[in-house]
């Protein structure tokens, strides 16, 4: 779980440190700025974009009761991170589920990909779609 949370904990660091040494250069504005831009990178990168995650198990179990696509992400990913904004309020109507959290998720993606653990890997009624297309995804989740 910790090695979701160090991208977005690396670009605060050097968001302070830059920031640090605009303020040192009589710059605050500068360095208000670039604070607020490392700022806004960390919260894009950590997992608190992303819809709560589901083991698989569960994820596997609520889609068969309600037709819903599976999504299998990972923090830092700058796919899933497409994907997860361009789904936008309807990203909720989805499964996500964390693969660093979750090896049996991991397993999953493996077996879906040919044994790497692309992401997003989106399964939908039992058959796995590594990548799609953003658009493809709102589809599925319109008609469910």
């Amino acid at each position: 779980m910790m090695r979701a949370w160090i991208l977005p904990v690396l670009l605060l660091l050097c968001g302070v440190l830059v920031a640090a040494g605009r303020a040192s250069a009589a710059s605050p504005g500068g360095a208000v700025a670039f604070l607020l831009l490392f700022v806004l990178l960390a919260a894009a990168t950590s997992p608190l974009v992303f819809p709560r995650s589901t083991g698989a198990a569960e994820a596997r179990r609520r889609a068969a009761a309600d037709g819903r696509p599976v999504v299998y992400w990972r923090p830092g990913c700058a796919y899933c991170l497409r994907l997860r904004m361009r789904l936008g309020g309807r990203a909720h109507r989805a499964h996500w589920v964390d693969i660093w959290r979750d090896p049996a998720a991991a397993a999953v993606v493996r077996e879906a990909t040919g044994g790497d653990e692309t992401v997003p890997t989106v399964v939908v009624a039992g058959r796995a779609h590594v990548n799609p297309d953003p658009a493809w995804v709102r589809e599925q989740l319109a008609r469910r």
